[in-house]
């Protein structure tokens, strides 16, 4: 019995050997196919790929319908603005003539009499008041004649037709107007044509002149 023991021994002891030794890890990928951390791994999606599709057509046909809508009220605004442009010259051009059309009806009668009278005193009286009736209603719509004889050319305002060397006037000087001017507002409607004096050449300059040619 001893004997049949002893030798059942060794194998107990190898048995118990290999149950103590533990079992080795599974190998490690490499770190190309390991995949991102959990953390960063995106969460998983619980739409499937045909809803997402469906999903952003409807979003650009939204967007679509969207920027047509705008383009459609730009353009009704563009031409409406137009519109509104269009009928605010007309009716400044309306008013300005409403006021004009007296002014034309008194001249009108203004010549008719002139042609039945003799009388030039009265005739040139009836002009006047025409004349001084349109400078008014052009005074009510903001139109004003542009001053110029006595005042000093302005480039803005004149236009210069001629030039005469003069010793009454200061050079530059408007001392004739040949077609008056008018502005409206700040802007100018028309500029005036006007005659500038022009300093003359000096005098002791050209005695000194011919005195050395004299003595030349």
């Amino acid at each position: 019995m001893q004997g049949e023991s002893g030798a059942n021994a060794p194998e107990d002891e190898s048995v118990a050997g290999d149950r103590a030794t533990p079992s080795e890890p599974p190998p490690t990928p490499p770190a190309s196919q390991a995949g991102p951390p959990a953390s960063e791994r995106p969460p998983a999606s619980s739409q499937r790929p045909g809803e997402t599709l469906a999903e952003v057509q409807a979003e650009a046909t939204r967007l679509k319908d969207a920027l047509l809508r705008t383009a459609a009220d730009f353009d009704n605004f563009r031409k409406r603005t137009r519109r509104e442009l269009e009928e605010a010259r007309r009716n400044g051009r309306e008013d300005l003539l409403r006021a004009l059309l007296p002014v034309f009806d008194n001249l009108e009668r203004a010549i008719q009499s002139a042609q039945r009278t003799s009388d030039v005193k009265a005739m040139t009286e009836g002009l006047t008041m025409v004349q001084r009736q349109f400078i008014d209603a052009l005074g009510r719509e903001g139109i004003a004649r542009i001053p110029t004889v006595g005042r000093p050319f302005d480039p803005g305002l004149h236009e210069a037709i001629q030039q005469v060397e003069t010793g009454e006037h200061d050079p530059g000087t408007v001392i004739a107007e040949v077609q008056p001017g008018y502005t409206q507002g700040e802007r100018l409607l028309r500029a005036a044509m006007v005659v500038v004096a022009r300093g003359k050449p000096d005098d002791d300059a050209s005695n000194g002149d011919s005195s050395s040619e004299a003595a030349n």
